[in-house]
């Protein structure tokens, strides 16, 4: 397996091979996270394939020991992301992909965990760009502190803040949410 350092270096050397590679390592990652982000798969294939795109034409300017190939790429869809949603003004709720489970659910534990699905959608959806960033690259990109940090270009404490205010405004979200359903639900 290549390192970092060797596989930029045959990227810059135009190996469409190792290129190849790292676009199938990191797409469905990147992807993802883009499709979180905006909600829009559509969307988030385009900010997948500018993300390669600038892997490919801009390689030479990945600084070794500065980020992982990860978090560079990562940094980059990021950027991608918060510039489309500043330029369309999205305020719509992030997508999430749900975990594919091997048993098939009950009609009931179905339609909860649709219900349960949309909520955190919707929450995510109110949550500022910063604050869902740092919520989505750490609990479902599975990136370190550092990693985020890095890419959001702040200090790990700065993170933590960050994800500290996200939990804190996702549970009041679900609160009132649960309150607010708890209350229709009575009225029925």
């Amino acid at each position: 397996m290549l390192t970092d350092e060797e596989v930029m270096a045959a990227i810059v050397a135009g190996d469409q091979r190792v290129y190849a590679d790292m676009v199938r390592r990191h797409g469905r990652p990147v992807a993802l996270y883009a499709y979180r982000m905006l909600g829009n798969e559509n969307e988030a294939e385009d900010i997948a394939q500018e993300t390669f795109l600038r892997l490919w034409t801009q390689a030479a300017r990945w600084q070794p020991g500065k980020a992982a190939l990860s978090t560079w790429l990562h940094r980059i869809a990021h950027n991608l992301c918060i510039d489309f949603l500043r330029k369309h003004r999205i305020s719509q709720d992030a997508g999430l992909e749900e975990d594919l489970v091997d048993t098939q659910p009950t009609a009931e534990e179905s339609m909860a965990t649709e219900a349960d699905h949309i909520m955190l959608q919707a929450a995510l959806g109110k949550l500022p760009e910063r604050q869902r960033s740092a919520l989505l690259l750490t609990h479902y990109q599975g990136l370190s502190n550092r990693e985020v940090a890095d890419i959001l270009a702040v200090s790990i404490d700065a993170l933590e803040s960050l994800l500290a205010r996200a939990r804190r405004s996702l549970k009041n979200y679900w609160q009132s949410a649960s309150q607010q359903s708890a209350v229709t639900g009575e009225k029925s």
